[in-house]
């Protein structure tokens, strides 16, 4: 049986009955169960926890500290840090002060930094460490309001810096003489207080700060409990950016639902942390899932033979399986016998590599390659794309484990509504929306029709109402044969097919054919190169550059070309000598690509394949 939208159905009442703010659900969640595990961090090379009840108190000392220094309600705090328990810690501090985090990514640059901590209004920084407090001490006039910098690992100064431990003893003391102050803000607090301020990586001119209230974050919390989707036997795994919306509302969710988070941003660690930790689930950017894909089905060739065979006829079983169970169907007898051997064999081998207990993963913030998402299901590991933006809290729409149509983005969570325009432009209605731009009052009113926020995306709904996005409307470009292009669709199926490649930028807005720069991934092309001639061993820039590496890119171009209409394929393309990066500018901390940017930066490399 194929479900569709209408056949959910939803506990309302979760959402009816959703915590006023942040401050509220966290202390809700403390009374609940105040001696079950709330985080898992890494502390000299083994992991510590922390129960509900021993974050309350820091997280009220934290807050009494600010008040202290005084913040006042809905003033903003900022944050500037990896992914880290601090962090966490900090932003709970924040909301039961009655205060608004304003977030940084560590990666941001030091006039962004600046421009973002000056245009917010924020009184405090959170700086993780003598680095993030360079760029505030180099730029101090620009930021006349911070009335003190508080930093997780740097050196505090005494007077202008302090450390967090030193903020945690001036709020214990603060609470000495006013017991009743964290009560008495969080009080105050109402639904459409300002929560969060998170200034979008937009890829041209300045960053725009989007208001963001409790409510969105109560009600994205309850909307997605309303489901079931998780339970408080559940384990998180969180290492995405907690500047980022998804990371935000990956932070609120264990507040509403009451697992507990594994929490550490290094991403070099994550394979590592993967079986030590033994999550039942985790979100990710599509990259991440790229990378393991492309590692994995490379090191089985690599190993030929009858492993390879077994790994190859297991996998495309579990295909088929998949394919099936996503159209609503059911695998035959035989199939599904075959299934379950390769399982017992191989697939439950790849699944002990990520501890075992994965129920499913979370992709967002870009387009998952369904030959990638069709992998990762047939190895037992379904991954449920969502979507949403910024402006309306991150999850707006998401597969269900029962019900997930892979290409799709999945249905919309309750009390949300989703519309395409005549456009097909997507257009989003709910509590999750934002209540605007920070100072930006006309931005706020194109962007915000009658409660409607227009996404700038392209998409459809599917006759199960599963919403499928196409594109960005601003990326869609024309050929001078006046044929029009979806350039990120073309990327993301790039990348199912060549397991060495880590971006794919599609051009040929007003010209005669399609273009392509394309950056290899580090750890896999070193891998490519073992054992061949004049390559093994040799730098990043000699290996991608070379003519064996054009070859093999080509290969994978032409089976690319072969799945496209004529006017969409890549005549011709430049393998760049490195990779993008976040400290470039040329993807965000999410890891989605700056195209315009990226494309303004090589237009010359560009231009040489239409003049050549």
């Amino acid at each position: 049986m194929v479900m569709t939208v209408a056949d959910e159905k939803p506990d309302t009442a979760v959402i009816e009955r959703r915590a006023r703010s942040v401050a509220h659900l966290f202390i809700d969640r403390v009374g609940k169960t105040p001696y079950a595990e709330a985080y898992r961090y890494p502390s000299d090379g083994t992991w510590k926890s922390l129960t509900w009840k021993q974050v309350d108190v820091q997280a009220r000392n934290i807050a009494a500290g600010l008040v202290s220094l005084g913040v006042a309600p809905e003033e903003r705090v900022a944050i500037a840090s990896a992914t880290r328990l601090e962090w966490a810690v900090a932003d709970l501090g924040v909301m039961l002060a009655g205060a608004a985090t304003t977030t940084i990514y560590p990666t941001t640059t030091v006039d962004d930094t600046l421009y973002i901590v000056a245009d917010s209004g924020s009184r405090v920084v959170f700086a993780e460490d003598d680095g993030q407090l360079d760029k505030l001490r180099g730029g101090r006039d620009r930021v006349a309001d911070v009335m003190k910098v508080v930093t997780f690992d740097g050196t505090g100064d005494g007077d202008w810096v302090i450390t967090l431990d030193e903020l945690e003893a001036l709020g214990a003391s603060y609470l000495k003489e006013h017991a009743d102050v964290i009560e008495e803000r969080v009080a105050e607090i109402t639904p459409r207080r300002l929560a969060t301020l998170i200034y979008t990586s937009g890829t041209t001119g300045r960053p725009k700060g989007v208001l963001l209230s409790h409510d969105t974050w109560t009600y994205e919390a309850a909307a997605v409990d309303s489901v079931k989707l998780l339970n408080a036997d559940d384990l998180q795994y969180l290492w995405l950016p907690l500047a980022h919306v998804f990371g935000k509302i990956l932070l609120t969710l264990p507040l509403q639902v009451g697992f507990p988070t594994a929490i550490d941003g290094r991403v070099d660690k994550i394979i590592d942390n993967l079986p030590i930790i033994r999550p039942t689930w985790m979100g990710a950017a599509p990259r991440i899932f790229e990378k393991v894909y492309g590692r994995i089905t490379t090191m089985m060739e690599d190993e030929g033979g009858a492993k390879a065979k077994l790994f190859t006829w297991a996998s495309a079983n579990g295909k088929q399986v998949a394919e099936q169970r996503s159209a609503g169907g059911k695998a035959g007898l035989g199939l599904a016998l075959k299934h379950k051997v390769g399982d017992a064999v191989v697939l439950s081998k790849i699944r002990e590599r990520f501890g075992g207990r994965v129920r499913f993963f979370i992709s967002g913030s870009a387009a998952l390659n369904n030959d990638v998402a069709r992998w990762f299901d047939a190895m037992g590991m379904p991954v449920l794309e969502g979507y949403g933006l910024t402006e309306t809290g991150a999850a707006s729409c998401v597969n269900r484990p029962y019900a997930n149509a892979i290409g799709t983005v999945g249905w919309p969570i309750p009390g949300t509504e989703v519309k395409i325009a005549e456009d097909g432009e997507v257009l989003i209605k709910g509590p999750g929306v934002m209540m605007g731009y920070r100072g930006l009052d006309e931005a706020t009113a194109e962007s915000l029709v009658d409660g409607w926020f227009h996404s700038g995306d392209i998409g459809e709904l599917t006759p199960t109402g599963h919403l499928k996005i196409t594109d960005r409307k601003k990326d869609l470009f024309k050929t001078s044969n006046g044929k029009y292009v979806a350039p990120s669709q073309i990327e993301s199926m790039f990348k199912g097919l060549c397991p060495y490649a880590s971006q794919l930028v599609v051009e040929g807005d007003g010209r005669k054919f399609v273009s392509a720069l394309i950056t290899l991934d580090e750890e896999a092309v070193a891998d490519w190169a073992k054992g061949k001639d004049g390559l093994d061993g040799k730098d990043y820039r000699t290996v991608v550059t070379s003519p064996a590496a054009r070859t093999m890119v080509q290969g994978y171009v032409d089976e690319l070309n072969a799945q496209l209409n004529r006017w969409e394929q890549i005549k011709k393309f430049v393998i760049l000598p490195r990779d993008l990066t976040v400290e470039d500018g040329e993807v965000t901390p999410s890891l989605k690509l700056r195209r315009k940017l990226v494309i303004d930066k090589f237009k010359a490399d560009l231009d040489k394949l239409y003049t050549d």
